[in-house]
């Protein structure tokens, strides 16, 4: 076949995550006030969130800080879905909170679209997503999720102690992504270090993370390249011949949605299952109760996904407003925390409690408005099938010791090391 010319340049050039926007200071260190000086990426935060957002919930609900060049923390449910919602005041060209901010001129499109798109472009370039994650597509992938479920667990054999994070939740995801993407599976352990390098590195300076980032997209035209040349029914051979307004996608559309689908597919799924995990570990008669009801899982699940929602994503203001009793200034940081909006009480009965046969659960862990998690479907799946198969293979399981466990730092939020003892 003629090998497509648009891969064949140097991509470099026309990589949109590569300018640097606003350089500002790295600001690092113990927090004094959480209401005037808040950080995501503290140790304290990773550990346990919840009491440090209800505190600011109800004496400071829009917290600020000046580290990362100013930002803003929201914590009630109503605050977190108007500014979801506002497309005209809150922009989307960068969704991770670092130390420097994109360049203007990457709007709309941003570096990894849809997610980092803004309206009219964002709605063209998820639609051109929705097929490859309907009901129907992901039920197809269910038989394969289950099988390798089940595989994870077959290794277990003779080991008292397992680390659920790390043996179990890393690699249902890792295999999902790289099926669909139509990279080997054998590279999960790159694909890892790309998602902590993505997500967890954001307060390296600029320099260090940008090389990290080349190594990641350096991947990804590898693995695109290999596509135009050998092309198979994948979705990443399915970006490469989407058009769109009637001409195929530019090169740093394609590598920059299949980022976003490596990145954002892994880390999330990873994450909620180990939360939930943990969960029943420390909860026995959770657990005791899902291995003799297991239809009632589906609803435990949401719960789950409820109240250890893992994703908190960040918007930029546009312009200089007085917004809810603070004074925004253009190119502020907003996060937009998910999981503080979930345990709002003003919105869920009994917010701090994880409920398992709870009937009204409207959550918002994929999101809301126009960039509500267009892999949800997926997500559930895994998710159900991940806790099915465990439940049913390891029906008995503790906390092997609570200390040892540990949680990623940023915006998404999960157990990294999770010691359980079997039986």
């Amino acid at each position: 076949m003629t090998v497509d010319d648009r891969f064949t340049r140097d991509h470099r050039d026309t990589r949109g995550e590569l300018p640097l926007g606003t350089r500002n200071e790295i600001v690092v260190g113990p927090v004094s006030d959480w209401a005037e000086d808040f950080s995501h990426l503290e140790p304290e935060w990773a550990a346990d969130p919840y009491p440090i957002q209800d505190d600011l919930r109800r004496r400071c609900p829009i917290a600020h800080t000046g580290r990362f060049g100013g930002g803003w923390l929201p914590t009630r449910y109503e605050d977190v879905a108007a500014i979801a919602y506002d497309t005209e005041r809150f922009s989307s060209r960068s969704i991770i909170m670092s130390n420097y901010r994109p360049p203007l001129e990457l709007a709309p499109i941003g570096a990894t679209p849809p997610i980092s798109s803004d309206p009219p472009f964002h709605h063209d370039a998820r639609k051109l997503l929705l097929p490859a994650f309907t009901k129907s597509a992901v039920a197809k992938r269910e038989a394969a999720t289950r099988a390798f479920c089940h595989a994870l667990v077959d290794g277990f054999e003779g080991q008292p102690v397992v680390d659920a994070a790390r043996d179990y939740a890393q690699h249902i995801p890792m295999r999902v992504i790289a099926d669909m993407l139509g990279f080997p599976p054998e590279d999960g352990p790159r694909f890892r270090e790309f998602v902590e390098n993505a997500l967890e590195g954001v307060n390296l300076p600029p320099e260090e993370r940008l090389a990290r980032m080349e190594s990641l997209f350096d991947y990804l035209y590898a693995q695109i390249r290999d596509h135009v040349e050998n092309p198979r029914d994948d979705l990443t051979t399915y970006l490469i011949d989407a058009e769109l307004y009637g001409r195929k996608l530019d090169p740093a559309h394609v590598a920059g949605t299949i980022a976003l689908l490596l990145i954002a597919g892994i880390d999330t799924t990873w994450s909620a299952i180990g939360a939930s995990l943990w969960h029943l570990a420390k909860t026995p008669a959770d657990r005791e109760r899902l291995v003799a009801e297991p239809e009632l899982l589906p609803t435990a699940m949401e719960e789950f996904l409820r109240a250890y929602a893992p994703v908190t994503m960040a918007r930029l203001v546009k312009e200089d407003m007085h917004w809810r009793g603070v004074d925004m200034k253009a190119d502020d940081w907003v996060l937009l925390s998910f999981p503080a909006a979930n345990r709002d009480p003003e919105q869920f009965e009994r917010a701090g409690e994880v409920v398992i046969d709870r009937e009204v659960n409207r959550h918002v862990a994929f999101g809301l408005g126009i960039h509500r998690c267009v892999g949800s479907h997926l997500a559930r799946m895994e998710l159900r099938v991940a806790l099915e198969v465990w439940l049913e293979r390891v029906p008995a399981f503790t906390l092997d010791d609570p200390g040892a466990v540990t949680w990623s730092p940023g915006q998404v939020r999960g157990p990294r090391t999770l010691p359980l003892r079997i039986g």
